[in-house]
């Protein structure tokens, strides 16, 4: 890409994000009180009432998608975050306002996944039921974490970042894009159902907050300059030195579990240090 085709997309991202609107808050914010009335009206707001209010429905789920092992093991690695995020690393040149925006939501997301674990202490799904019921892919996980997801907050802080980041003009499109969007998100947060870390809920739940976090990631971008060094190419140096960190995690990861989302994110990696190196030498 050259240097003008760099700048429409990133004034694409920005034009996009000035446009939105605090009603957008409205509708994960209803949807949130509206699983907290449910539970409510099921006498489900204990840890034991949560928990098996949707004990069936974890069962059905974790059946149906542990039969796809390898794909949803893969899948779920993107609600880590430096998975996902390396996947997006070419945008730090192509659309430096999207990478602002990513930020601050991750700070955020991080904030909210933390006071909130603390805060509800719900056991996981192999803290409370018997392990030989169901599918555990990967690393056993205990302990009373479980709400929210921490993974479905992550995805659907990037995906939402994405969402309106590159929302199309059109109304038609508009919709595809929404759709495309969100149910790959609801696919990717109920892998962890699917690996038997969450429950169903755990996974919703973690879903609307990643989205809050990542509209209100957009609106900091917008009011406050946090972020605003990463267009300014001095500063690409560091970004050369957290990759290539990066890289070093990867492949230690590659090295102990050797799954293909690894090898996505890690080339990924490597396409966008040799871009940036490149662009910063040329300065």
């Amino acid at each position: 890409m050259n240097l003008e085709t760099e700048k429409r997309i990133n004034t694409y991202v920005i034009v996009n994000y000035s446009k939105l609107k605090l009603s957008l808050f409205f509708l994960p914010l209803f949807l949130l009180i509206t699983i907290g009335v449910f539970l409510y009206t099921q006498n489900a707001l204990s840890r034991e009432g949560y928990v098996d209010i949707q004990k069936d429905l974890f069962y059905f789920i974790n059946s149906k998608l542990s039969q796809f092992p390898q794909i949803i093991f893969n899948l779920t690695q993107l609600g880590d975050a430096l998975i996902f995020m390396s996947l997006l690393t070419l945008f730090v040149l192509y659309a430096p306002k999207l990478w602002e925006s990513l930020l601050s939501a991750s700070i955020v997301s991080a904030l909210l996944s933390n006071i909130l674990k603390s805060l509800f202490l719900i056991p996981r799904p192999a803290a409370i039921f018997d392990n030989k019921t169901f599918i555990i892919l990967g690393k056993k996980l205990v302990g009373h974490s479980s709400l929210p997801s921490g993974h479905s907050i992550t995805v659907f802080t990037v995906l939402t970042i994405l969402l309106f980041a590159f929302m199309p003009k059109k109304i038609n499109n508009k919709i595809i894009w929404y759709v495309i969007i969100i149910a790959a998100g609801l696919l990717l947060v109920l892998t962890r159902v699917g690996v038997g870390a969450h429950h169903p809920l755990d996974t919703i739940s973690g879903g609307l907050i990643g989205y809050i976090s990542g509209l209100l990631g957009i609106f900091i971008s917008r009011k406050y300059k946090i972020w605003h060094w990463i267009n300014n190419k001095k500063y690409y140096p560091i970004f050369i030195v957290l990759f290539l960190i990066c890289c070093i995690v990867l492949i230690n990861k590659i090295i102990n579990e050797n799954l293909f989302v690894f090898y996505l994110s890690l080339i990924s990696l490597f396409i966008s240090i040799f871009k940036i190196s490149y662009v910063y030498i040329k300065k």
